[in-house]
């Protein structure tokens, strides 16, 4: 997984926007997006491209590596929304 949301996102949806891939969900169209927390980015889809940072507004999307170490489990919980 190249990016990871944190539980700081507002669910603007910026990100969804601008995301080429369209490997953000929920989207704003989902039935799931009101009972969602927050959005999370699919590891298995997200080409690394890094368009969704500049664009939040809640500086809630990290590069893996720069996640800070206390956001560490955000990396499981944006992959485990995808394990259906």
């Amino acid at each position: 997984m190249a990016f990871v949301i944190v539980d700081t996102c507002t669910k603007d949806a910026h990100c969804v926007d601008a995301c080429p891939a369209g490997c953000i969900h929920p989207t704003q169209a989902e039935p799931s997006f009101e009972r969602a927390p927050q959005l999370y980015i699919n590891p298995d889809e997200c080409i690394d491209c890094g368009a969704c940072v500049p664009v939040c507004p809640a500086n809630s999307i990290y590069a893996v590596e720069d996640l800070p170490a206390e956001l560490s489990r955000f990396v499981e919980i944006n992959a485990s929304y995808y394990a259906h």
